[in-house]
């Protein structure tokens, strides 16, 4: 059977070198028409090549001019047409920012595709040049445009999953990791576990869909790590010996040779979103109720109304009670009887409105939890500590994230550079950490304090009242901070010399909007004196 097949291939690969052949010999004649049949043959190649990301699905049918992808080149496309395009399907399943979001994702790794397609042409040019970075430019853009989404929507119920895929997109950054790419793969998918577990946790009993997605995104960087082992386990390599200049490579890819944005493949293409309803027309008419129609529906209301305009005499075939039969002038007869009493007006106004929902004990009268601190696989876990005057160490590791809860006047000291710490539902915590690969992220923990001693990229505050956050001179220039419904945050900044004391900036509170002709332009109100 394998011999039939591998004869099968050998009789389509003559046929297509035939095909070939018989459409160069016809400008033979002239050598500049042979020159431009050739020319044009190759351009039509590379067409082909790059329509090959959207047909994996399908066998198509043999072109008369064939030029193969690297393997480079194909594996990827595999992991877009799997991995990537499964985590696609399952967001627009679940719809809104989520799907919005993957497409973005779906653009960034059609960009990262392209940049592989120009390491195949062409001669690796200086990191520091110019061309280098027009090269990388489109990917950073995509990469950034996932990110905005999870920025813009920090008040989203699903702002955990766009905060997972806006940790996890910075693994399309392995392109410019030596010597260990596929390391750095991994450091961020802890990253983005440590949020994605997030959502499994909170979702694996209400909607399991979620938990799927999650796996999904997951699934991703499991197949980038084994593809990055295979092809460039020491980074990316370029075309040096038969590469083009780096420049023409670029305005190949930009021109007509760019590869169309991969789509998801399936075997059948997803169906496309219904339209939006419109809100401008009459809205449309109640459905009569389950087993009648709008004719007897319209009868029986008709009944009604001609009983309502009798007036008084709609009460005349009523049987008169006699008072010896009237429960409100016999005691004896309350007592006996098993109809309930009516109840009282005030009863039946309060029981017309909605209960409300039972408010939550205070955190003073729940009973308190054991004290935690577990390593779970990656992630450290440190939760209902209340130590004053005590302090808690941990020695982490690069693919360590750690999430602290429901600590009271608790000191915390990480020793180490960790990937990510979240710090939840805790008060008077103080925390000093070495260095971070990822952020800190605090939510509802009022008087926090944190010292830096190595190096932070982002810190995130949502609803802190009240934190004192101590800087090192490495984070500078390079430390982010981003706040949502905060007050009282102050940023200590190391002075010029060690002997200098910590300079104290706190962050604005209020702003001003202001609206002129149509825009609205927001600023930071200054106090003055």
């Amino acid at each position: 059977m394998s011999q039939m097949n591998s004869l099968t291939t050998l009789i389509k690969r003559l046929e297509a070198a035939t095909s070939r052949l018989e459409d160069m010999v016809p400008n033979i004649g002239d050598p500049s028409d042979s020159a431009n049949g050739i020319k044009s043959g190759q351009n039509q190649g590379i067409s082909a090549a790059e329509e090959m990301g959207q047909a994996r699905s399908a066998v198509p049918p043999t072109p008369k001019h064939v030029e193969t992808l690297p393997p480079t080149i194909d594996d990827f496309d595999g992991i877009i047409n799997g991995a990537v395009s499964t985590f696609v399907n399952i967001s627009e399943e679940i719809g809104g920012l989520v799907a919005e979001q993957s497409a973005a994702v779906l653009r960034a790794f059609a960009a990262e595709r392209k940049f592989l397609i120009i390491t195949t042409k062409a001669k690796k040019p200086d990191i520091q040049s110019p061309v280098y970075m027009e090269i990388l430019k489109e990917l950073q853009s995509m990469m950034g445009a996932v990110n905005d989404i999870r920025e813009a929507n920090r008040a989203s119920p699903l702002f955990t999953h766009l905060t997972t895929v806006s940790e996890g997109i910075a693994v399309l950054g392995w392109i410019t990791i030596d010597p260990k790419p596929a390391d750095y793969v991994s450091e961020v998918l802890s990253s983005a576990q440590f949020y994605g577990n997030r959502v499994i946790k909170e979702y694996k009993e209400r909607d399991r869909k979620h938990v799927e997605w999650a796996n999904t995104f997951y699934s991703i960087f499991k197949s980038l790590i084994a593809y990055v082992k295979q092809h460039y386990p020491s980074g990316v390599t370029w075309n040096n010996q038969k590469g083009i200049d780096p420049q023409e490579a670029l305005k190949q890819v930009q021109s007509d040779h760019t590869p169309r944005s991969p789509q998801p493949s399936s075997k059948s293409a997803p169906p496309p979103p219904p339209p939006l309803p419109s809100f401008d027309g009459p809205p449309p008419p109640p459905l009569p109720p389950s087993g009648t129609s709008a004719s007897s529906s319209s009868a029986d209301m008709g009944a009604v109304f001609d009983q309502i305009s009798r007036g008084s005499d709609v009460t005349s075939h009523l049987r008169k009670v006699d008072p010896s039969s009237q429960t409100h002038k016999n005691p004896s007869l309350r007592a006996s009887s098993a109809v309930p009493p009516a109840p009282s007006r005030s009863t039946s106004q309060s029981s017309s409105r909605s209960v409300p929902s039972k408010k939550p004990k205070p955190e003073s009268m729940r009973t308190k939890k054991p004290p935690r601190r577990e390593l779970e696989g990656n992630k450290w876990l440190i939760e209902n500590f209340d130590n004053p005057g005590s302090m808690i160490e941990i020695e982490a590791s690069i693919s360590h994230s750690i999430l602290i809860s429901r600590c009271t006047k608790t000191t915390i000291r990480v020793i180490g550079k960790a990937n990510a710490i979240s710090l939840d539902n805790c008060t008077q915590t103080s925390l000093v950490i070495d260095s971070l690969v990822s952020a800190v992220d605090v939510i509802k923990s009022p008087k926090f304090e944190m010292q830096v001693l190595g190096m932070l990229p982002t810190i995130m505050l949502d609803q802190v009242d009240g934190a004192s956050i101590y800087l090192s001179k490495d984070t500078l220039h390079m430390t982010e901070v981003y706040t949502s419904k905060c007050t009282g945050v102050n940023i200590n900044m190391p002075g010029e010399t060690e002997d200098d004391d910590y300079v104290e900036k706190p962050l604005p509170e209020q702003l001003k909007s202001t609206i002129r002709n149509g825009v609205l332009t927001s600023e930071i109100v200054e106090h003055a004196g």
